[in-house]
């Protein structure tokens, strides 16, 4: 059995549907952020950044418990575990490897500071809402261009689907028009349809 330490959070539900997708047992923790409950002596034995999510595998390598923090160690972990949605050691692996990254790095934290400043700073910053926003802009069409002759980000669907999806349903937040990125539209219509997806994004 897995614990899975999560709120309602792109990077949590990245995992959510990572569990749903290879159809592991869990259970669901709710860490309330919004009470700081991240910060309790509990949840920081478990995740030490005070970030969720987090999980703990029962069950983990040579059958001992292990402990994760990071939405993207979380994935690489569970593809490993279960043999699916990352590619063997090949190019494709790295190809979806690569744009995991690129989630990790640019995806999402530029796309967090995005709904920060538009949505939750106590004052408008001019120069912070127009940085994240452009960027967030440029980020979509990076993601865009990528989709354009694919059905998901790398051919196959994969970890990185999973990592992407929930940052990008939050477009409305960094000021996203759908119209305007018309393959990531279409990708996001072909990953709603998943029954698996629609699970994990309703957790917790």
């Amino acid at each position: 059995m897995i614990d899975l330490y999560t709120w309602g959070t792109p990077n949590g539900k990245k995992v959510s549907i990572m569990l749903e997708a290879c159809r592991l047992p869990y259970r669901v923790h709710p860490i309330n952020i919004l009470e700081n409950e991240q910060f309790s002596s509990d949840f920081v034995a478990i995740s030490p950044n005070s970030k969720i999510p987090a999980i703990v595998d029962d069950e983990g390598p040579g059958d001992e418990p292990i402990r994760l923090f990071e939405s993207g160690a979380i994935l690489l972990y569970l593809a490993e575990k279960t043999g699916e949605f990352l590619p063997p050691a090949s190019q494709a692996r790295y190809q979806v490897m690569q744009w995991l990254m690129w989630q990790m790095g640019g995806f999402g934290p530029f796309l967090g500071q995005a709904h920060h400043f538009n949505r939750f700073a106590p004052q408008q910053v001019p120069y912070a809402i127009e940085r994240y926003n452009q960027e967030a802009r440029r980020l979509w069409g990076v993601l865009d261009t990528q989709l354009r002759e694919r059905q998901f980000v790398c051919d196959e669907l994969s970890i990185a689907d999973f990592a992407i999806y929930p940052w990008a349903c939050r477009h409305e937040w960094q000021k996203i028009a759908l119209d305007d990125f018309p393959a990531v539209s279409a990708w996001m219509e072909r990953m709603a349809r998943l029954p698996f997806v629609e699970r994990g994004m309703q957790v917790p």
